[in-house]
């Protein structure tokens, strides 16, 4: 698009975007709603988490017992059948844990997908004016980072929290059951905990926050740098956008370093309270074993009561720095939500489709702004018969462009009304709108495929002969059989292995394959050397025959057949008329038209 709101791609454009903060609770709920569609996993996943724990908790017990009734009694025969019944039940451990885990990797790779394709179809249904106020790299980091970050933290995360949070209750009903007393000491611990956890999640998941959002425009910026490597070089940039990336990467390196330290208290402070708790028990215990005359507090009791302790305190402080990780993952999820719950284009209600169009189009007093308050097209009126060649000119950035993507509802108009077969464009269902429309754009785009699937695209069903067929119309198969493996030659990212100018043959290829009603040219011929240019017009009046067409140009020389010409400046159309009529009003056209002619002369 010619004429962009602001905040559009660019090393400065990308910057001004903020990211909002939104509710981590309603985050939680909208991932919750994936996670619920592999329930029956889940299901499975928290009874072999719940075998783990119980057979944790039965072991450590086991050890109490050992130290009770066979080493105190010197029982080496018990004790060595106890160590097998340890080892039996470590093994049912093993299969236990190995299976939980790879049910986790499975539900956090579907999730994972569910997710990118979710993400994806919302991109599709978007409408342009987003794509050009979002950097790209940004909006492909959200849909791989920030995908895969939630991905990450589901399978190396989740079963964590679940065997804690099972380990957490077993553990304590077991201490509860050993000695009420000694459980009532540990417990005190737990206020702080909750309390420190809190504080700590609550300022990395701001953190994390900004480190997404900065991840998300440095790729924005590498992709930028490594897709404009010749303008680059050309100008000797490289130096500068070092100092740039230097910048961006330093901004990313703060809030990382920012967030992983925060992060990283977690731990510390976790271990000093268990420490602390667990030396009071400690204590306590013994105090208990000497001076209690009951003997329910033995030394195997106190013995098993702090691998308990250990047991319950080691569970809390995973899930207390899981609480990091899963901030990460929802701060990587606002993100992917946000894109989701952008509006999308829609079609009017009542709107239909149309399988063909005449290609009578009116435009009447329409009026258009990319920014409210700034109309960049100002009461417009243009009327196009069927099968008439409407050209378009002006100065850059006048509003040409801008028209066209009114007739394809790139962008809707503010105000008036445009007509398509005297019926309200707005009447008619986008898609159908398109297909019945073919355009050959200045900044040509070449899908990594094959030179015959890129020409294909225009029609999908199209066969191999009526591919080839379109490519000589165009004056592109002579260089196509040329190519390494003719029209099997794979282009590149976005065909850097062929010329500009065979870049435009080949879309023009894909308009003619597409056989539209309506066809628009936006400087088709722009990268295209004189002699090529000469060989095609009769291909393209061929293709413009009996269909209505709008060609934007800046050569005035390539539109003197047009059957009206608009010229518009400013965002209003000053004339209209045909070439000869132009040339004798010597109006805005004829001063236009001579500084070109005066020019070319001169070259």
């Amino acid at each position: 698009m010619s004429n962009r709101g602001p905040g559009g791609p660019g090393p400065h454009g990308r910057h001004m975007e903020r990211a909002k903060v939104k509710d981590a609770k309603g985050t939680f709920k909208r991932l919750m709603g994936y996670i619920s569609e592999q329930m029956g996993r889940i299901v499975l996943i928290s009874i072999l988490c719940a075998v783990t724990s119980v057979i944790s908790i039965v072991t450590v017990r086991l050890a109490g017992v050992a130290v009770d009734e066979f080493i105190a009694v010197g029982d080496m025969a018990g004790l060595a059948k106890l160590c097998f019944v340890t080892l039996a039940i470590f093994a049912v451990n093993i299969l236990s844990t190995y299976f939980q885990n790879t049910n986790m990797i499975v539900v956090a790779q579907r999730i994972s997908f569910k997710l990118r394709k979710d993400l994806f179809a919302c991109l599709s249904k978007l409408p342009l004016q987003y794509f050009d106020t979002h950097s790209s790299g940004d909006i492909m980091s959200r849909l791989t980072n920030d995908v895969d970050n939630i991905s990450n933290t589901l399978s190396q995360s989740v079963t964590q929290l679940f065997s804690g949070i099972i380990n957490v209750l077993g553990t304590l009903a077991a201490m509860i059951l050993l000695s009420p007393w000694l459980t009532l000491i540990s417990l005190i611990a737990i206020p702080i905990m909750l309390l420190v956890t809190r504080f700590i999640a609550g300022l990395s998941r701001r953190f994390y926050r900004e480190q997404q959002k900065n991840l998300g425009q440095i790729n924005g910026y590498i992709e930028e740098m490594v897709s404009g490597q010749k303008v680059i070089k050309l100008f000797s940039r490289e130096e500068a956008n070092r100092r740039d990336f230097a910048r961006i990467n330093d901004r990313l390196r703060v809030s990382g370093t920012r967030a992983e330290m925060v992060a990283g208290l977690m731990g510390p402070f976790m271990n000093m309270i268990n420490n602390v708790t667990y030396l009071i028990v400690a204590v306590a215990g013994g105090y208990l074993v000497i001076t209690s005359a009951s003997a329910a507090i033995t030394v195997g009791v106190v013995f098993s009561f702090l691998l308990y302790m250990q047991n319950f305190a080691r569970p809390i402080s995973q899930i207390a720095n899981l609480f990091n990780t899963i901030q990460s993952a929802l701060a990587g999820a606002e993100r992917v939500f946000q894109v989701m719950d952008e509006a999308p284009e829609q079609d009017a209600p009542g709107a239909a489709d149309v399988p063909a169009i005449e290609g009578n189009i009116e435009m009447n007093d329409v009026t258009f702004s990319y920014v409210p308050g700034k109309p960049v097209l100002k009461n417009a009126t243009i009327t196009a018969r069927k099968g008439e060649q409407v050209a378009i000119v002006g100065p850059t950035g006048a509003g040409k462009t801008t028209i066209i993507s009114l007739l394809t509802r790139f962008y809707d108009k503010d105000s008036g009304t445009i007509l398509i077969d005297g019926k309200p464009i707005e009447s008619i269902t986008r898609d159908s709108l398109r297909r019945t429309v073919g355009m050959v754009l200045q900044d040509t785009y070449l899908f990594s495929e094959s030179v015959r699937e890129n020409i294909r695209y225009g029609r999908l069903d199209a066969t191999d002969e009526e591919v080839e067929r379109a490519a000589r119309m165009a004056n592109a198969h002579s260089f196509i059989i040329h190519l390494p493996n003719g029209y099997d030659t794979v282009l590149s990212d976005n065909a850097g292995n062929i010329s500009q100018g065979q870049r435009q043959l080949i879309a023009i290829a894909r308009a003619i394959l597409a056989d539209p009603c309506l066809l628009i040219l936006d400087e088709a011929t722009s990268s295209i050397d004189t002699r090529t240019e000469l060989k095609i017009q009769d291909a393209m009046l061929k293709l413009m025959e009996g269909r209505t067409s709008f060609i934007i140009a800046h050569r005035l020389s390539t539109i003197r057949n047009a059957d009206k010409i608009l010229v518009i400046n400013a965002g209003q159309i000053v004339e209209q008329g045909t070439h000869d009529e132009l040339l004798a009003r010597d109006g805005f056209y004829a001063n236009l038209y001579n500084i070109q002619f005066k020019t070319g002369m001169a070259l």
